[in-house]
């Protein structure tokens, strides 16, 4: 009897492990998916890891993660999307989240994470730009900033053009602006700065740029229309055309044009933003002195493009999946790891409180964030919304390059601002 007593355990604990084996195998375990764009250090496998492990440890939830870049990002993601493969979380701004992805139908609405208090601590103009029309919250903000220009201020000391920029303000006129790239053109006798067109990269620099100069905008204000073929924007451009010190260059996207800028070939940059300075500790390869700057205006106040991230929800069909990514977009956006997720963008709070804790001051012992705070002032109306953006990315620089081949100006402004306005019409 004691060894049947016996058998029949070892068979009882078999049967035991047997059932919660096959019971382990029938449920999945907790898993989602997140395609990042490089966004500061969430391009960086280690820093992005550091956070997933923490809410992974929180939730239960693993999160596996791919790295995409701005060169085909869009493209993997749109086949991952016809294919229906697309992530769960997708990391990017509101031109991609909601004014084309979002738009098309394929992103969960998050208006339910959003209480009257998250309402009133997001920053409003952010939050604006992450709405739509009818209040569906494509895209869950995360950090914003201020794009700007940078110039090589050893450069402009050597050329005597340092005179004409306001490095207090960090503003300048147009006028101040044509005599300095004058200055430098005529002691370096070379191109000092360019209008960058070989794609759709950096492009929010030439944007503000060829607004900016004569008050120019690019969209109307309700965001239902393009506006780039005024006179202002012709005058602009034919401005930078006619200066020996500018290149139209079709070779190059705003990558390229940094590292010009950084190697020394040119002596200012319009596709910059606080992302970039720390990277270089501030100098150029050959050691001299990078300074922000806002972008030249007539009244040396120009309207700079806003940058804005956060993160988004494919809608696969899969509730559950649905569910553990909003729980993710809150760790993030409104937990106990916001602080972290927003130093490790690199960028600037959409939010001075989140999960109850102030994040206010997370930037407090960085010179360079503080210094930078200068620029966030000069904010004007984030447009990358209006609807065709992403066809209107690409008649902004396939015009660019029309004007730097010499085509008409007013001729090829109107062309292709038409054709972008057609996409809007289209709802492309």
């Amino acid at each position: 009897m004691k060894k049947l007593s016996i058998v029949l355990l070892i068979l009882m604990v078999m049967m035991a492990a047997f059932a919660n084996g096959a019971k382990e195998q029938a449920t999945p375990s907790k898993s989602i998916s997140l395609w990042t764009y490089p966004i500061g250090g969430w391009g960086d496998d280690a820093k992005v890891k550091a956070l997933t492990d923490a809410f992974t440890a929180e939730t239960g939830i693993k999160v596996e993660v791919q790295y995409l870049t701005y060169a085909d990002g869009d493209d993997k993601v749109n086949t991952a999307i016809a294919a229906k493969q697309a992530p769960d979380l997708i990391m990017e701004g509101p031109e991609r989240l909601v004014a084309n992805w979002g738009a098309k139908g394929y992103l969960v609405d998050m208006a339910d994470l959003l209480d009257a208090g998250d309402r009133a601590e997001l920053n409003q103009a952010t939050l604006k730009a992450c709405l739509t029309a009818d209040g569906k919250l494509y895209e869950y903000p995360l950090v914003m900033t201020a794009h700007c220009m940078a110039i090589n201020l050893d450069a402009f000391k050597a050329a005597g053009a340092d005179k004409y920029v306001n490095l207090t303000t960090r503003t300048w006129t147009t006028d101040d602006f044509i005599k300095a790239v004058d200055a430098l053109y005529k002691y370096y006798k070379a191109p000092v700065g360019a209008v960058f067109c070989g794609g759709q990269g950096g492009d929010q620099g030439t944007r503000v740029l060829v607004n900016s100069l004569y008050g120019g905008t690019f969209t109307d204000a309700a965001h239902t229309k393009y506006t780039w073929d005024s006179p202002e924007n012709v005058k602009a451009l034919k401005q930078l055309y006619e200066m020996p010190g500018i290149v139209y260059d079709p070779a190059i996207a705003g990558g390229d044009e940094i590292n010009l800028f950084r190697n020394g070939t040119f002596k200012m940059a319009f596709c910059w933003n606080i992302a970039q300075q720390p990277l270089n500790d501030q100098k150029t390869d050959a050691g001299e002195q990078i300074v922000f700057m806002s972008f030249p205006a007539q009244n040396g106040v120009a309207q700079l493009n806003g940058g804005i991230w956060g993160f988004g929800i494919f809608d696969n069909g899969d509730a559950e999946k649905i569910e553990w990514a909003k729980q993710f977009v809150k760790f993030m956006c409104d937990g106990p790891k916001t602080a972290d997720a927003v130093k490790t963008a690199n960028y600037f709070a959409v939010r001075d409180v989140a999960g109850g804790q102030d994040i206010s001051k997370i930037w407090a012992d960085d010179a360079t964030m503080n210094e930078y705070n200068v620029l966030m002032q000069y904010l004007g109306d984030y447009y990358q919304v209006t609807t065709g953006w992403a066809t209107a990315r690409t008649c902004w620089w396939n015009m660019l390059q029309a004007v730097g081949a010499g085509n008409d100006i007013a001729a090829s402004v109107a062309k292709f601002a038409a054709d972008a306005n057609a996409a809007a019409a289209a709802g492309k």
